[in-house]
């Protein structure tokens, strides 16, 4: 099973602790060895210049994340951003090539938005949706990209101009929740202001501000006292396939449950009727079940 790593906060913070963890999941400590992603939302410092909205810097490799030298640059470039999104791949669909890595990003109403997605819907799922416009189109192979290319179709042909962040995120919430009825579908999409996640089986989050504690990662001998790194204001969450510590306590998201993150606090959430969670067990025994793990 792919694996996904988010982070939406309040002040621009970079993602270095986290993902030196992450990354091992990419060949070392897990499978997940055909490429990797990862997309950071800067904020723009002098909103004179440009629009203001937030600018983009993309990484991806073909290679396994744990040993990609790409992802080692990643790891000793400590970018600060508001937003990121990360994946790492266990191909299921799609060879392993650079157009097939997520995250996906396409411009949309004058804004970038990135997408990455962990499970696996049939080849031909779009026949089984309603017909849409192809403003947006695959560049690679893979479901996911399909998926997200339907997904901003359907957003196009539904609104002339960006609604409002509380209409965007039911409307968002709808799509995501047809494409989970189809197969297996958890995904992060970004703008650079909001973080949407969706969990079709298993997503975690955790909010780390003060009082500041130290985290212990799960896949890394690494740790840190993020007390003596942070101000008392910062807010910063982190969105997760699989914990990435093991010392703190993650939030699960229930199955079918969507959240909308800013500035490191949930905006928006929509939980279903008699929500229900699965353990990792039994999230990694439905994703083999269906060929998105082995």
């Amino acid at each position: 099973m792919c694996q996904l790593l988010g982070m939406n906060c309040n002040t621009p913070t970079d993602i270095h602790f986290s993902f030196a963890g992450f990354r091992k999941r990419g060949g070392q400590t897990d499978i997940h060895t055909d490429g990797f992603g990862i997309v950071f939302f800067e904020k723009n410092p002098d909103p004179s210049k440009g629009n203001g909205k937030a600018g983009i810097r993309q990484f991806h490799d073909d290679k396994p994340s744990f040993c990609s030298p790409v992802a080692d640059l990643v790891n000793s470039y400590p970018i600060k951003a508001m937003n990121v999104i990360s994946h790492i791949r266990k191909a299921t669909q799609g060879t392993n090539c650079l157009a097939n890595t997520h995250p996906f990003v396409r411009e949309v109403w004058g804004e970038e938005w990135a997408f990455a997605h962990n499970g696996q819907l049939q080849m031909d799922f779009i026949d089984q949706l309603s017909p849409v416009p192809t403003h947006y189109q695959p560049v690679g192979t893979t479901d996911s990209e399909m998926a997200f290319c339907y997904l901003l179709n359907r957003l196009k042909s539904q609104f002339s101009e960006p609604p409002s962040y509380e209409v965007l995120f039911q409307f968002l919430t709808t799509i995501c929740r047809e494409l989970s009825a189809l197969g297996l579908f958890n995904c992060l999409i970004s703008n650079g202001d909001w973080q949407l996640a969706y969990a079709g089986s298993l997503l975690f989050f955790i909010t780390r501000k003060a009082p500041f504690g130290e985290a212990k990662l799960a896949d890394s001998e690494l740790s840190i006292d993020f007390s003596e790194v942070t101000s008392q204001t910062d807010k910063v969450t982190l969105i997760t396939t699989i914990p990435l510590t093991y010392n703190e306590h993650w939030q699960q998201l229930y199955v079918d449950e969507c959240l909308m993150f800013r500035d490191g606090d949930i905006l928006f959430k929509d939980t279903p009727d008699n929500p229900t969670c699965l353990t990792i067990e039994e999230g990694i025994a439905i994703a083999r079940k269906v060929g998105a793990s082995l």
